[in-house]
């Protein structure tokens, strides 16, 4: 399997994440990669892009490969992979950094940092009394007093404001930074009419949002925030009317966008599992990678993000890899 680029072709049948207007927003430079095979025919596709800053040029994904016509095999998306980063390093890339959360790989290039990595995935086409049913007792129980009670859920890019200072405060309460509202926006804009805003409201006072960019193949909850101590149920019925909304324009999947394999017992990472566990969608587990190309700048960036940030994704859960 080789790796060459490939004019980008998206259609609603694909991640939003694959579109050339979002790869756009959120890369310097940006592409597709087809995996060819002896044949010369064309088996997969990887989009990605490349971020620019002072001394380093940094390749990610946004999504992880996309099987074309039946399909590869798990070993040729690994020969993929490898050629991909063959051409990403003639490319003048530095390093690959790890993904974004919505992005699971089965399987990981020879050489790279690894670390185990999840979400859950509601299969939309269901009839709606059946996936409601799939919610756990209390989820459901939570949606219907929210309901009862009169919270309303809106959506709307008039929302935006909002919705970027609940999430905002949201990671600030975990001690986690988020990007600017300039920046916030420019992602918002760059999904176009492929992204619905949704926040919940009791008794004129907005409770949480949730953002979600979506295409016909699935649906992502990206971000999500809350004030402290929302009204019961508030967050839950967000979700669930997210969950008819999409089902409603033939969406085929509501993806959580990760979680952590084995999070530690007690521990906030334990507590967001379970509550999207408890939305009834399967586990599908994969990897989350990183890779140096350079070396030496690949050394510098790491120290840094260790020092800023503690590490990565893939720093945090790489000790569970042998034991997944």
């Amino acid at each position: 399997m080789k790796a060459i680029p490939i004019p980008i072709n998206w259609h609603p049948g694909l991640s939003i994440y694959a579109s050339e207007p979002f790869l756009k927003t959120v890369g310097d430079e940006y592409g597709w990669l087809g995996g060819v095979d002896s044949s010369e025919k064309l088996r997969c596709i990887l989009p990605y892009t490349i971020i620019r800053k002072p001394f380093f040029r940094m390749a990610r994904f946004r999504v992880e490969t996309i099987s074309i016509g039946e399909g590869i095999a798990v070993e040729e998306e690994k020969l993929f992979l490898e050629s991909a980063l063959k051409y990403l390093r003639s490319k003048g890339a530095d390093m690959i950094i790890p993904a974004t959360t919505n992005t699971i790989f089965r399987t990981y290039p020879e050489g790279a940092v690894v670390a185990p990595y999840g979400t859950y995935i509601l299969d939309l086409g269901q009839p709606e009394d059946a996936l409601f049913s799939k919610l756990n007792s209390s989820h459901r129980r939570k949606v219907r007093l929210a309901m009862k009670e009169g919270v309303q859920i809106r959506s709307g890019l008039e929302w935006m404001s909002s919705a970027y200072e609940l999430v905002r405060d949201t990671f600030k309460r975990s001690n986690m930074g988020f990007m600017g509202f300039k920046g916030f926006k420019r992602y918002i804009h760059g999904l176009n009419e492929n992204v619905k805003i949704f926040v919940a409201e009791y008794q004129g006072a907005v409770q949480g949002c949730i953002v979600i960019p979506f295409s016909e193949h699935s649906a992502y909850y990206v971000y999500g925030g809350s004030i402290t101590g929302p009204h019961t149920g508030a967050t839950n019925l967000l979700h669930w009317e997210a969950i008819r909304h999409f089902r409603g324009l033939g969406v085929k999947s509501y993806d959580f966008v990760g979680v952590r394999i084995n999070p530690e017992k007690e521990s906030k990472q334990e507590g967001l599992m379970q509550y999207k566990q408890r939305f009834g969608g399967r586990l599908v587990k994969g990897y989350m990678w990183k890779y140096s190309i350079r070396p030496l700048k690949y050394a510098v960036y790491s120290y840094a993000v260790r020092f800023l940030r503690g590490g990565d994704i893939v720093d945090q859960e790489r000790h569970k890899l042998n034991n997944n």
